[in-house]
């Protein structure tokens, strides 16, 4: 196969992941950022790169949206809202945010394969994404791509489809965010 072969193999992945994931599911994330004074982000890896694309659209709509882990991110309070993207819903660290923040009394979101993991049950809101674990002997979903990068993906895209369902829901359009784009560089 040749890298654009490759490339539309990824696209037709991509595209079966879209009728697996709960329409209900999405829309309780979504509700759930409307009724949050402040938005946290996490994730490892690839899926933190994916959490801080969406904190910055969220910053673009206007939203108090934060990575966790940043210098300037501030306290996480019992009005906030803590979405924690991962695959497995087990890595170390981000079981421990989610403990800490439920210890808060904050809501907390996961975006993961599993909803039965750690993450998963410390959660809110849980919406499960398709695809692969790292370790993909353990998987249902058949990827030819890597490791996590079909879940990373749909991550990606899922974030976006959520900020599309926000504009339209709070009446934004891309003209509005663009003014809150940087522009001192």
């Amino acid at each position: 196969m040749n890298t654009t072969q490759y490339l539309a193999e990824i696209i037709k992945e991509l595209n079966r992941t879209v009728d697996l994931i709960s329409n209900d599911e999405a829309e309780k994330l979504v509700n759930g950022i409307l009724e949050s004074k402040k938005i946290f982000v996490a994730g490892a890896g690839r899926s933190g790169f994916m959490a801080k694309s969406f904190a910055m659209r969220m910053m673009h709509m206007g939203i108090d949206a934060y990575v966790i882990g940043e210098t300037v991110t501030p306290n996480f309070e019992k009005d906030d809202i803590l979405i924690i993207g991962s695959g497995s819903g087990e890595t170390k660290g981000l079981v421990s945010m989610a403990e800490k923040a439920k210890s808060i009394g904050g809501t907390i979101a996961a975006v993961t394969i599993f909803p039965e993991s750690t993450i998963g049950q410390l959660a809110d809101i849980t919406i499960k994404l398709p695809g692969s674990p790292k370790d993909q002997s353990e998987s249902d979903f058949k990827t030819i791509q890597p490791m996590g990068s079909l879940f990373e993906q749909t991550l990606l895209l899922f974030y976006d489809a959520v900020i599309l369902r926000f504009m339209e829901k709070k009446g934004l359009d891309t003209n509005k965010m663009y003014g809150r784009h940087a522009n001192l560089e």
